[in-house]
């Protein structure tokens, strides 16, 4: 059980760096100010899954799931 801990810390830590990076990386939603006066109807405002920021996002909320996932296994009493 030792060595099973021992890989799930790991991956716990690389997790947490990546879901800092990329949640650094994103743009403020002060930037979205634009949809107030109707311009959210752009290239960019249809096709933002494709994007960049789209994808960005998509990681974040998978990282943060997996982040909670190992959170829960790790303090489980079978590592004790």
């Amino acid at each position: 059980m030792g060595i099973l801990k021992t890989v799930l810390m790991i991956l716990f830590a690389m997790d947490c760096i990546a879901l800092t990076a990329i949640v650094l990386m994103q743009e403020g939603k002060s930037a979205g100010l634009g949809t107030i006066s109707g311009i959210a109807d752009t290239y960019w405002g249809q096709n933002k899954g494709r994007s960049m920021e789209g994808a960005l996002e998509k990681s974040t909320k998978f990282l943060a799931i997996l982040f909670i996932v190992l959170a829960a296994v790790l303090n489980l009493k079978v590592f004790g």
